[in-house]
């Protein structure tokens, strides 16, 4: 009998970690002597370059910087379900996922580890939001509900909100305020603190699936799945109807304004995302057009003014600078169904995804140097990049440079003679050729057909 105690020693595993602490205090240290770009030391495509990365907001002039389409981790929970909404805390020490089971899940920041669950809703949470001053966690459910918590995640707070499933809330720029839009096809303003009903916006003939508060003006914005009128303008002060933008063929899923105040982004169901500029609405500002599928969550980058990140239905992500038509970079694969909410980390240096595949992932940016070798980068890399590591252009021996270059004596049966290193052999290369799929031709009528 050996005296064990009911304990047992884990395995102790090396976590993947983002840690963003030395970077931190390497920032702290040079903004004392680093006036702007001009005195930033260049970064080197070398992985020695590492240590010298800074957080993103070192880079005012270099947002393309802040693409993050590394793979760091996937985390799911033992109850497998979608995860509908993602929210970092304001500090962005913890992830805080909603699911379908109505559960918070709490995700660690720097090795994203299981931390907590807890029991929040009683149905699937589908919204998810933290106040203007840090204080308060708002979230929603497919029931109507509406939940207030502590940054402890003390539940102090829920009422009834709508009898359909909240699909949206936003918060007006004192917190004074909250806007909730839902299935039955209004917009509510309520009083935060006294969770007292102020106005019904009534005007969507269907569905409103996102409602966005302007981060500094009293407007608000809302989308919806009426094809008549996808996009609306309110005054929340009067309940009054300011603007209707006709921009989309179907369902509008998610809006989104730009911290500046000027930009107002939608994704749609038409596969399109569009920019437009409050000042001039009468014309869209920019077209995105580049997910195959409907486009599904817009977040728009938290130190980076013209950068956003979009998810697709078919489970891609691709991120967009204002004023480049293509996408700045992609990861098409990054999950296998839709994605419903994406989530940068305060810093910027960190996106979380959330998908209908029952998983949460993480991305960074890519380290100087990488082969970006993986199989959500390679669909990124320019054309004819080795796509293998074991083909690796520094693998090749160099004609002549063998370790085993010997001058040959001179043979007695009259063969002839190689000048040393200069014998080529082809058989050596055949490794290092790209073997490409065989591909059937295209039909000829099909081309000429389309």
């Amino acid at each position: 009998e050996s005296d064990f105690d009911g304990k047992r020693l884990r395995k102790s595993v090396m976590r993947k970690t983002v840690d963003y602490n030395s970077s931190i205090v390497a920032m702290l240290e040079a903004r004392l002597w680093q006036r702007d770009e001009r005195d930033r030391p260049t970064l080197q495509p070398d992985i020695c370059y590492a240590s010298e990365v800074m957080p993103p907001q070192m880079y005012p002039d270099n947002p393309i910087n802040a693409v993050v389409t590394k793979f760091v981790r996937t985390s799911t929970n033992k109850q497998k379900c979608p995860v509908f909404a993602l929210a970092w805390t304001p500090e962005g020490r913890r992830l805080v996922t909603g699911a379908s089971s109505g559960e918070f899940t709490l995700w660690n920041g720097l090795t994203f580890n299981f931390e907590t669950i807890l029991k929040a809703h009683e149905s699937s949470v589908r919204s998810m939001l933290w106040s203007h001053n840090d204080q308060w966690m708002v979230t929603a459910d497919t029931a109507g509900i509406v939940k207030y918590w502590q940054t402890n995640m003390n539940n102090v707070k829920h009422f009834q909100a709508h009898k359909d499933p909240v699909r949206g809330l936003s918060f007006s720029p004192w917190d004074l305020k909250l806007a909730t839009c839902s299935d039955d096809g209004t917009v509510r303003i309520w009083d935060f603190l006294r969770c007292k009903e102020e106005r019904v916006l009534r005007g969507h003939g269907a569905d409103v699936k996102c409602v966005a508060w302007h981060p500094s003006k009293s407007l608000l914005a809302s989308g919806s799945k009426d094809n008549q009128q996808p996009i609306k303008l309110w005054d929340p002060r009067t309940g009054t109807p300011l603007a209707k933008l006709h921009a989309h063929k179907s369902t509008v899923m998610d809006l989104k304004w730009n911290p500046n105040g000027n930009w107002l982004c939608s994704a749609s169901r038409d596969h399109l995302l569009k920019l437009f500029d409050v000042r001039n609405l009468g014309t869209e500002m920019q077209v995105f057009r580049g997910h195959k599928r409907e486009a599904s969550t817009i977040a728009w980058h938290p130190q980076h003014e013209g950068l956003f990140a979009s998810g697709g239905s078919d489970g891609s992500i691709l991120f967009w600078h204002v004023g480049n038509d293509k996408e700045v970079g992609n990861i098409d694969t990054a999950h296998d169904g839709i994605i419903w909410d994406l989530a940068w980390h305060p810093l910027g240096h960190i996106l979380a995804s959330g998908s209908n595949d029952h998983t949460t992932k993480f991305w960074t940016r890519n380290r100087p140097g990488d082969k970006m070798r993986d199989r959500y980068n390679l669909n990124t890399l320019p054309p004819g990049v080795l796509a293998d590591d074991s083909m690796d252009i520094d693998d090749i021996p160099l004609t002549g440079m063998g370790p085993d270059d010997k001058i040959q004596e001179a043979t007695s049966d009259g063969a002839a003679e190689t000048i040393p290193g200069l014998d080529f052999d082809a058989a050596q290369f055949e490794r290092f050729i790209k073997k490409t799929p065989y591909a059937k031709p295209i039909p000829k009528n099909f081309q000429a057909a389309w």
